[in-house]
């Protein structure tokens, strides 16, 4: 069975959740770094590892390592990867990439010595001389950092995150990856109900719907590597695959609400597209009006900050509002994910554990708060 190195990569901070993913899945975790997990799979589970996925961002196959001080090397090295093993005749290849702390700073020359190489080594593999790159796209991504290269080809295209079922959104939305990790991060499985008062267009509520439901979270989208014949019969099957996983029997009660009746019309929305909407119960109501049922229940929310709500001053009230819910809730599970500077301090309780997260380059925590375990678990 081939190898392929794939390097799956992550927001910061959800990098422990990337790896359970994909040790579950099935695959050897090689390495985990700031921001990107390295991996190996077969030609298969490059389908899965992007159908499956819940919280990484992307995945990329590793074509190469090497050191490039010169405009010379980074030629020579970078032609002499075997491109065309994934690359075709007729294959659209764009060059994109960073450099840090490298003498090769210049992003613009990188990407036209890297182009020229991969030009010049498909030529003596096809043997022609124009390519007129009119087929599937191949995007090339490179990473130069303190002098050493990485040469990876984007499998995914668009990032994980579009899911493809977000046909109407909200201000400052949730990206979807990071709610699948937010809920993969909480005590939430199947037989428990999980609320969010803070719903905006549904994103944490249709994540658990679908982690509840097995619904892979790529099966509604589209995939660079989909299109190239080096993996199209075996992304075929991991779709059909993907879709006999799904447990349509699975009972899932989730409570979502949100103050805005555009939020709410906007996340019903999202959940049909999804197919997870007999799962959740939407409502308009403010966060102080919903009632609290369920005794052992999760709650996962991401309540406005400052950025939404254009200043702290406005945030004190609902805090304390919160901070009255969050104790009153004492035999649930509960979950912030919030940049409010002052949330510690307008919280009477410590939280069990807080992680620093990215939601868009906005830093956040999101702060944990454990409940007992249901008596009938």
């Amino acid at each position: 069975m081939e190898n392929i190195e794939l390097v799956a990569t992550t927001t910061y901070g959800v990098e422990a959740v990337v790896k359970r993913e994909l040790i579950s899945l099935g695959y050897k975790v090689t390495k985990v770094e700031s921001g990107k997990i390295t991996f190996l799979s077969d030609r298969k589970g490059v389908a899965n590892a992007n159908l499956w996925l819940r919280s990484a961002e992307r995945v990329f196959i590793k074509m190469d390592e090497f050191e490039a001080r010169t405009f010379d090397e980074l030629f020579d090295k970078t032609k002499n990867i075997a491109w065309e093993k994934y690359i075709t005749e007729d294959g659209k290849f764009p060059v994109n990439g960073n450099s840090k702390k490298s003498k090769l700073f210049s992003i613009s020359d990188s990407q036209s010595i890297i182009k020229k190489a991969v030009v010049e080594r498909l030529k003596r593999i096809f043997k022609r001389g124009i390519f007129e790159e009119t087929g599937p796209v191949f995007p090339i991504v490179f990473s130069i950092n303190k002098d050493f290269c990485t040469m990876l080809i984007d499998t995914s295209g668009s990032g994980l995150h579009k899911r493809g079922y977000r046909v109407k959104t909200v201000a400052a939305p949730l990206r979807e990856t990071l709610a699948a990790s937010l809920v993969q991060l909480s005590f939430f499985e199947k037989g428990r109900v999980l609320y969010d008062p803070f719903c905006g267009s549904g994103t944490i509520p249709i994540e658990a719907a679908m982690i509840a439901r097995n619904i892979a979270p790529g099966l509604n989208r589209n995939f660079a590597a989909k299109h190239w014949p080096y993996f199209k019969d075996v992304w075929t099957e991991a779709s059909k695959e993907a879709y006999l996983e799904i447990d349509f029997d699975e009972d899932v009660k989730i409570i979502a609400s949100d103050i805005s009746e555009i939020n709410i019309k906007n996340a019903q929305m999202n959940a049909v597209e999804a197919g997870v909407d007999d799962c959740i119960e939407f409502s308009v109501a403010d966060f102080t009006d919903v009632k609290y049922d369920d005794k052992y229940a999760i709650l996962i929310s991401n309540p406005p900050y400052g950025e939404r709500l254009g200043g702290t001053k406005k945030l004190k009230p609902l805090y304390k509002n919160l901070n009255k819910l969050n104790n009153k809730l004492d035999t649930w599970s509960k979950y912030y994910l919030s940049g409010y500077e002052d949330f510690v301090k307008d919280f009477s309780k410590k939280s069990n554990k807080k992680r620093r997260l990215f939601n868009g380059n906005i830093e956040a925590w999101f702060y944990q708060y454990y409940g007992p375990k249901p008596k009938n678990k």
